[in-house]
Order: C-alpha cells, then structure tokens, then sequence
C-alpha cells in the first residue's frame, strides 16, 4: 500500500474527501510539540527538525484546518488530547467565553509562554457531550475554568491550573491561526488505560455529534519515546518501530470494520510498540476517533513518520 508522504500527496488527499457537513468524518491526528511553534530550527530537543515549524508535520496541519473547515463548516469542535487522561470520568471543559490555556511543558525558553490562541467553548456543546456519555453508560462531568487539571510551566515550579493543553492548542494555532472565534471548541480527556477498547468506547459515545455539525478531533503521537529519542527519526528508528509506524496505516486501512477494528487492537501487542511508547498516552487517542468513526470507510490523509493523520467514518 502506498500512502500520502508529501505535500502535493496529501493536498490531493485531503481534496478527495467528501464534503459531507450532515456527517462529518472524525480525525486521528498528530498533534507534535512545542516546537512546531518555534521561532526557528529544532534546537535542545528529542524532536527531530522534521516536527519543528518547517517540517512536514507543521506543513500538513496549516493545510489540514482550512481543509476541515470548507469541507465541513463545523458548528463546533470536540477535541481529545493525549495529554489530558482521567480515570472512570470524562472530564468536559466548559470554560465559557474564552478557552484558558494549559502551557503543560516544562523548562523551555519564555518565548514559548508568551504564546496565545484565542477560542471559546460552549455551554450547550459541553452539556450535549456529557449527556451522550451518560446515555451510554458512562461517567462525566462538567469542568470549570475554576477547576485545575494539570500543570502550568508559566511559572516555577509550575502551578496547578486549567485550560486547553498544547497537544490542542499548539496545533490548532497551525491549523486555524492565532483566533478562531467563530467556532467553539471544547475538550474532552481521554480514559487512562491500557485496554484499547476502553478508548474506542470513549469515541464511540459521541458519535452522534457527527450529524449534529460537530467535528471530531483526537490528538496524539504514534511514536513517542522521551527515553530513546532515536525512535523520533525515520532513519535511526530501530527496524521494529518502523515496523510498527507503517502497520497503523495498514491496520486503519482494512475494508471490513471487523478486520479492521481487530487490526488497530492488535496494535498494541506489536513487537515495535513498546519501543515506540513506553507508555501508550499517546497511541490511545486513535482508538478515540476510530470510535467515533466506527460506521463508514476511513482514509490515511498523512502518512508523515510518528504523526499520521486518519479520518474514520467517511
């Protein structure tokens, strides 16, 4: 199978999709870093210069959020992120007006907490979402912008606090610019497990947002490993990992939803996967939007090396 690689490859990818705004398709992601939003080349970092803002990763998400909104003129944006996991509970941001950020990074120079994004969230929406996971069975609640849910490097030692973290705002800043004010976003954390299917779940809840003009988003990484940084680079990877990165598009890309489910579980019993997460934050999120995405056929728009991007239920 030969998947998009390149930016003339992804752009006709990301044209091919139907623009279908009744039933919108849900998106796996690759949300980087901080350093996609540097001033300059990668420098003191794991991430090779190919996450950096000139790399192909940042190339594709300045395409990808114009891409999602002609196609689909969402009304709003659910959006998971691996770095926010709880357990039993899904935690809803309903922060009103104006959407706090969560610089959740730690030791880097101030230029990277001078940053802004400008979005807000939307009471109904975050009430929509937590009534769908109850309807299913499931724990929510509401989450104020009074209520902290992790650690802010602003300050040091950070402080505890709210808002969306950088696996949502650093990309959204690529994808959207520094302001969008005309589409809420709220975020949703993910179920802190290992059991894939618990994530899968997690989607599938909101699938029904999809006909309501919502769209979708789950952000992660396929390969992230802080304690080997070799695995970051196509070249150095060990031969298992790059195993690994080219059986998730072959996995998501199975025709039949039986197979293909099974394929994407079977992932994380791959030989490269404990090489490419030594925890799975990272990975889960993909079985987010596969959830969500369940019914319907699915497209590798990106097959960019650790970042791949992968719509669901098209």
């Amino acid at each position: 199978m030969s998947f998009p690689k390149t930016q003339s490859e992804w752009r006709t990818a990301l044209d091919s999709l139907p623009s279908t705004p009744e039933k919108i398709p849900t998106f796996f992601f690759g949300h980087g870093s901080p350093m996609l939003i540097s001033a300059g080349q990668v420098t003191n970092s794991v991430m090779p210069n190919a996450m950096g803002p000139e790399g192909n990763l940042a190339k594709f998400l300045r395409d990808f959020g114009p891409a999602l909104r002609a196609k689909y003129k969402p009304k709003g944006i659910v959006v998971f992120s691996a770095h926010w996991e709880t357990i039993g509970v899904r935690h809803v941001t309903d922060y009103g007006d104006r959407n706090p950020l969560l610089m959740d990074y730690f030791g880097f120079e101030p230029y990277y907490y001078q940053q802004k994004f400008e979005s807000k969230g939307d009471r109904a929406l975050a009430e929509r979402v937590v009534q769908l996971y109850k309807e299913a069975g499931q724990e929510a609640k509401l989450s104020s912008p009074h209520e902290s849910r992790g650690w802010d490097g602003r300050t040091s030692p950070p402080h505890p606090g709210p808002g969306l973290d950088h696996g949502v705002f650093v990309p959204f800043k690529l994808m959207f610019g520094d302001k969008i004010d005309d589409v809420p976003i709220v975020q949703v954390s993910i179920e802190n497990s290992n059991d894939p299917q618990q994530n899968w779940a997690v989607g599938k809840a909101v699938s029904k947002l999809r006909e309501e003009g919502i769209l979708i988003l789950a952000g992660g990484l396929t390969i992230h490993n802080l304690r080997n940084p070799r695995q970051f680079s196509e070249q150095l990877a060990s031969p298992d990992v790059k195993m690994f990165d080219q059986a998730i598009t072959v996995a998501a890309s199975q025709s039949q939803l039986d197979e293909r489910k099974q394929s994407l579980l079977d992932l994380m019993k791959h030989d490269g996967f404990l090489q490419a997460h030594p925890s799975s934050e990272h990975f889960v999120p993909l079985y987010v939007a596969a959830g969500a995405g369940e019914e319907g056929g699915v497209q590798v728009l990106s097959a960019i090396y650790g970042a791949p991007t992968i719509a669901f239920g098209i």
